[in-house]
């Protein structure tokens, strides 16, 4: 074989291995920019990844705090009963302590209207004015325990008509009294403190 023969053989050879060098260079470029492309695309899966579990995240918070404010709400809705009944229990016992006596009073108000009418009866025999005054002296003794337990006499005759204090139960006529006045007391009204026992029975002008 001749050395042309020889460098056309070494020159085809060249070229052929150039060109699988540049095949295999052109293979290695692609595989690195798959390679590059799919870094990039897991790189840009992460964020998205992670924006979803901080949306996941902030909804629980936002239940969570919503559940909260829940419960919060009905503790100061409870603390708020709570509060009322104490202070409701509290007036209760303040009353009940206030007007522990109005029972018996109205049961001892008939008894003070029996005094009055055995007053009003006329006597002249010394014997029944000796018992009158001795009456009148266990009326006041009983008619001073009876105030300090809070008793007190409504006063009606000439003042004007209160259906407050008053129960008017006939109607008068007198020029000389202005008009819805109270001319006459037919059964005296009582107050136990602030509170009404009974109102006086009264007779009104027109």
């Amino acid at each position: 074989m001749s050395n042309n023969e020889n460098k056309e053989l070494n020159d085809e050879a060249v070229k052929t291995a150039a060109v699988e060098g540049d095949n295999l260079t052109q293979e290695a470029d692609t595989s690195v920019t798959e390679a590059a492309a799919e870094g990039v695309d897991a790189t840009a899966e992460t964020p998205d990844k992670n924006e979803g579990e901080t949306d996941a995240l902030d909804a629980r918070i936002a239940e969570l705090e919503e559940e909260l404010e829940g419960k919060e709400d009905k503790y100061l809705r409870l603390l708020s009963d709570f509060e009322n009944f104490k202070r409701r229990s509290a007036a209760d016992m303040q009353a009940s302590e206030k007007y522990r006596s109005q029972r018996l009073m109205l049961e001892l108000l008939p008894v003070l209207d029996n005094f009055g009418r055995a007053f009003d009866a006329e006597v002249k025999s010394e014997d029944a004015l000796a018992l009158k005054k001795g009456m009148e002296m266990i009326y006041q003794s009983f008619r001073s325990a009876m105030e300090k337990e809070g008793l007190e006499e409504i006063e009606a005759e000439g003042k004007e008509f209160d259906p407050n204090f008053h129960h008017a139960v006939m109607q008068g006529q007198d020029d000389s009294q202005p008009s819805n006045t109270v001319l006459e007391e037919l059964q005296k009204g009582y107050m136990l403190k602030d509170r009404i026992l009974r109102p006086s029975m009264v007779k009104v002008n027109e």
